[in-house]
């Protein structure tokens, strides 16, 4: 880069004669930030300018002082969402942030351009930490599928009678105070279902309906209104299961 200023011949001005247009080299070197990955980190090195605004002079005293710290800053910033395993992304990134003309204070424009580089203890850092944070999921995953397992189990009457007598089977007379503990424990389907307020309530309702349909004319003319309602709709998919459906013997007769 060229130790000269950048001048632009249309900029105006600054009173007292100061040229606006004037743009003056900033370099910062040996700089170590920041990682995604603790402890890994990248090597800088920033070149740049800044410049005063036509309408006002900077209000710090060492205008280079402020542009290198602000682009330091903004380096920071985007360095520590990014790999040293990826440096070209982590590079583009970071151009694409400081490379347009911004302004840091009143007065003072900068611009900057980033040039990245890694060490192979930082890359082994990395790695590492990629290592454990996919053996940590793994893990997790395992826990997870463990523990939704048990609960399918245990949300079953007859299944978790079975578990409790496989796992303490001299403690069988404890079933009943099991049976009592658990038997609100929903199945891991339905636990799914009470994150959604919709759902949950779709369900209550239906359960509920269902509940009240005892004669086979409730049901015929409550399934004649659904096909009606969703041939409106225009699910045509769904109006042919439900007629399916209708067409199908009543499961149970009309109470007396």
């Amino acid at each position: 880069m060229s130790l000269l200023p950048w001048r632009r011949a249309d900029a105006p001005p600054l009173p007292g004669g100061a040229d606006a247009a004037a743009a003056y080299p900033l370099a910062v070197h040996g700089e170590r930030m920041a990682s995604t990955h603790t402890g890994a980190l990248f090597s800088v090195r920033i070149t740049g300018a800044w410049r005063r605004t036509p309408t006002s002079a900077p209000a710090h005293h060492e205008p280079a002082a402020v542009a290198r710290n602000h682009l330091r800053q903004q380096t920071a910033a985007v360095l520590r969402k990014h790999c040293v395993l990826n440096l070209p992304a982590a590079e583009d990134a970071t151009n694409t942030a400081i490379g347009t003309w911004s302004c840091p204070m009143e007065g003072l424009e900068v611009t900057g351009t980033v040039h990245l580089g890694t060490t192979a203890h930082d890359c082994a850092l990395a790695q590492e930490h990629i290592r454990r944070r996919q053996a940590a999921d793994l893990a997790h995953e395992a826990e997870l599928h463990r523990l939704t397992h048990l609960q399918a189990l245990l949300a079953d009457r007859d299944l978790r009678r079975v578990w409790w007598i496989a796992q303490f089977p001299d403690r069988f007379g404890e079933c009943d105070a099991l049976e009592k503990a658990l038997q609100d424990l929903p199945s891991p389907h339905d636990a799914e279902a009470e994150e959604d307020g919709l759902r949950r309530d779709i369900r209550r309702f239906t359960d509920q309906l269902l509940t009240d349909l005892h004669a086979p004319q409730q049901r015929d003319l409550f399934l004649t209104a659904l096909v009606q309602t969703l041939r409106a709709l225009g699910h045509d998919e769904l109006t042919a299961a439900a007629a399916a459906f209708q067409s199908r013997p009543a499961p149970r007769s009309e109470p007396t």
